[in-house]
């Protein structure tokens, strides 16, 4: 990833709604949230959601789809994950104690652990 497109990331991230919105999208998982529902759950009115939601659609943080009369939204995991890796991937420099923290936060978070038996 260049610099430029993790700056354009991390801006749409820089701002308390929209980055309620991604957490919120992230949390709805891969079937994401139609537009009302976000703005009733957030209690961001419709019109300031539109403009938040296209704001992370430019820079890649979130997708849209039709289904019916609603948007559906969804955030982008490959592209969060892309962001993660290059905010990471440098990090300890050989000094495993920086990335502890964030290595037991993967541990034990459910998502990020695969069931038992399961096949990598």
């Amino acid at each position: 990833m260049e610099s430029n497109e993790a700056i354009k990331r991390l801006s749409a991230l820089s701002q308390e709604s929209r980055l309620a919105v991604f957490r919120l999208l992230i949390k709805a998982g891969r079937d994401g949230l139609a537009a009302g529902e976000i703005a009733r759950t957030l209690e961001i009115p419709p019109n300031t959601l539109s403009a938040q939601l296209t704001i992370l659609a430019n820079a890649g943080l979130v997708a849209s789809r039709r289904d019916g009369r609603s948007i559906i939204y969804a955030a982008d995991y490959d592209c969060m994950s892309d962001l993660l890796v290059y905010l990471m991937e440098d990090c300890c420099q050989g000094r495993p104690e920086v990335c502890a923290p964030i290595a037991d936060v993967a541990a034990r978070t459910a998502c990020c652990t695969q069931p038992e038996g399961a096949i990598s």
